[in-house]
This record gives C-alpha cells, sequence and structure tokens, in this order.
C-alpha cells in the first residue's frame, strides 16, 4: 500500500503557500500621518539623516561595468556602423514625423523602422561579439 500512496504523491501537484510578511503590517502601524498644521522640524533632522544614508550607497558602486554594453557603444561609432545608425535615426525622425500629421490613424500603410534597426544590430554584433568573447575568456 506504501507503494500506491508514494505514487500517488509522486504524481499529484502540491501546493505550498507562502506566509504575508508581518514586517509590512508592522511598518504600516508604526507610521505616522501628520497633520497640515504640525511643524514639520522633526522631518529636518530626519532628511539629514537620509543624507547620510544616500553617501553611504554611492560607495558601493563597485560593480562591475557590462563590456557589452561598452562594445556596443564603441561599434555603433565605427566606419563601418556609421551608415546604419544615420538610416536608423533618419527613420526614426521620419516616422515621428508622419505620426505628427493629422490624419495618421487613417492611413492603410504605416512605415516603421524595424529593417533599419536589424541591420543596425547585425553591424554592431558583427563588430562587438569577437571582442566581448575575447574579454570573457
Amino acid at each position: 500500500m506504501s507503494f500506491v500512496r508514494d505514487l500517488i504523491d509522486t504524481l499529484a501537484p502540491t501546493t505550498a503557500y507562502a506566509e504575508e510578511p508581518k514586517e509590512a503590517i508592522e511598518v504600516a502601524e508604526e507610521t505616522v500621518i501628520k497633520k497640515d498644521g504640525e511643524d514639520d522640524d522633526d522631518d529636518d533632522d530626519d532628511d539629514d539623516d537620509d543624507d547620510d544614508d544616500d553617501d553611504d550607497d554611492d560607495d558601493d558602486d563597485d560593480e562591475p561595468v557590462d563590456p557589452m554594453e561598452t562594445l556596443r557603444d564603441e561599434c555603433s561609432k565605427t566606419a563601418s556602423c556609421v551608415p546604419r545608425v544615420q538610416a536608423y535615426q533618419a527613420c526614426v525622425d521620419r516616422v515621428t514625423k508622419e505620426q505628427e500629421d493629422p490624419g495618421y490613424e487613417k492611413e492603410t500603410y504605416k512605415e516603421d523602422c524595424i529593417e533599419e534597426f536589424f541591420h543596425l544590430q547585425e553591424c554592431i554584433n558583427e563588430c562587438s561579439a569577437p571582442k566581448l568573447f575575447y574579454k570573457l575568456k
């Protein structure tokens, strides 16, 4: 009989429910709502403490920079990709201008810049991929 029970337990999905966090309730009870007539002198001291906390957060900027983003920026400025960047930007400008015209919603053909975007991405990827894999080794 235990074999059948084990088989049923294995095949039947189990459901686990998470408990509601108690911290959110405690924080809500601790918050104080001020009326318009009350002084904000106490808030000035709290603001100074908040500024100190922000300074501490600035020290934690030791996160590594994604090399892919820097390579993509560099590759978009290369001689082989600049014409594609310009073509994509011209298309975006053209489409934006068309969208501002009255009656745009009624037009049957609405241009998009998907083709230009894919050509640009292809150029950037061809330029950045070998450099990226070299940096990741």
